[in-house]
C-alpha cells in the first residue's frame, strides 16, 4: 500500500512539473520570455511615426500598431529612436527586438531579417501642386530631377522605372537625387532644387492634410511593395509571438480600427504575411 501511495505521489509530482513546463513554454510564446519588447523607430515619416507637435510624444500608425502588438503579447513596448541606417545593425546586435518604422520588405534586407508584412505600400511620384501642369502624365517625368530618401529603396526604384520607361523609349533619363529623408525631399521641392519626388503613396493623403494640400500625385504608385516588422531570423520566439499577436489583432478588429484612424484602410492586409514582397 505504501509503495502504491509513493508511486502515486511521484506520478502527481511528475505531472505537476510537466504542466509547469507547458505553462512556461506558453508564456514564452505569448511574451517571448521577457517583460518588454524593444522596437527601433525613426519618427520622421507621418502618418506612420512622428512626434506630435503639441506634446512631442511619439504617434502614428506604427506606434499604435506596436502598442497593440505588445498588449497582445503581454509585454511593455519600449521605443528606441535611432537613425534609419542603424536599424538593421541594432537588430543584428540585439540592441532591439524588432524594427517597426515604415521599413519596406525587400529581398536584399532578408539575409538576417524576417519581415512580418503588415501594410501594402508602393512608391509614388509627386510634385508641388503649383507645378501640376508640368506633369500631365508619368512620361513627363523623363529628364527631370527627382529625389527621395537615400536610406530607402526608392532611389533605386526610380532609376529602374527611368531605365524602363525613359531610356528604353529614347527619352532622357531621370536625374535621381538621394535626399536626407522625405522631409528633406519636400523642402528641396519647395526650394526648386527638385522637379518631383517619391515617397510611399499611402502617405500622400496625410501629407497633403498637414501641408494644406500642397502636393499633386503623378500617375499611380509604380510598384507594389509591403511594409514589414523586421525580426531577427535567429529569434524564433519573437517571430512566432509577433505573428500570432498580429493575427489576433486582425481577428478582433483592432488592426482595422487602427487602419481607419489613420486613413489607411485600402493598404491593409488580411493576415500575417512573412517575406511576401518580391
Amino acid at each position: 500500500m505504501k509503495a502504491t501511495l509513493r508511486l502515486q505521489s511521484l506520478c502527481a509530482l511528475a505531472c505537476a512539473v510537466a504542466l509547469l513546463h507547458v505553462d512556461v513554454a506558453a508564456a514564452q510564446t505569448s511574451a517571448p520570455g521577457k517583460k518588454e519588447i524593444v522596437a527601433a523607430v525613426v519618427p520622421n515619416y507621418p502618418p506612420f511615426e512622428f512626434k506630435d507637435p503639441e506634446t512631442d510624444k511619439l504617434t502614428g500608425f506604427d506606434i499604435d500598431l506596436g502598442e497593440a502588438l505588445a498588449a497582445k503579447m503581454g509585454v511593455k513596448m519600449v521605443w528606441q529612436e535611432t537613425s534609419f541606417d542603424q536599424m538593421l545593425s541594432a537588430l543584428a546586435t540585439k540592441r532591439v527586438d524588432i524594427i517597426l518604422s515604415g521599413m519596406t520588405d525587400i529581398p536584399e534586407r532578408r539575409a538576417s531579417v524576417n519581415f512580418l508584412d503588415y501594410l501594402k505600400s508602393g512608391p509614388q511620384f509627386y510634385a508641388l501642386k503649383t507645378r501640376a501642369g508640368d506633369f500631365p502624365n508619368m512620361d513627363a517625368l523623363c529628364g527631370k530631377t527627382i529625389g527621395s530618401s537615400r536610406r530607402t529603396s526608392f532611389p533605386t526604384n526610380i532609376k529602374l522605372w527611368s531605365d524602363e520607361h525613359c531610356v528604353k523609349t529614347g527619352k532622357k533619363a531621370i536625374a535621381v537625387v538621394g535626399t536626407d529623408g522625405s522631409s528633406d525631399a519636400r523642402m528641396q521641392l519647395r526650394q526648386g532644387r527638385l522637379d518631383a519626388a517619391v515617397q510611399g503613396g499611402e502617405t500622400m493623403p496625410y501629407q497633403n492634410k498637414i501641408d494644406q494640400n500642397a502636393y499633386v500625385t503623378i500617375g499611380a504608385p509604380f510598384m507594389s511593395q509591403y511594409m514589414g516588422v523586421g525580426m531577427a531570423k535567429d529569434n524564433a520566439a519573437v517571430n512566432d509571438a509577433v505573428s500570432k499577436a498580429f493575427d489576433q489583432l486582425i481577428a478582433d478588429g483592432t488592426y482595422q480600427k487602427i487602419l481607419a484612424k489613420w486613413g489607411l484602410q485600402e493598404q491593409g492586409v488580411q493576415k500575417a504575411l512573412i517575406n511576401a514582397s518580391n
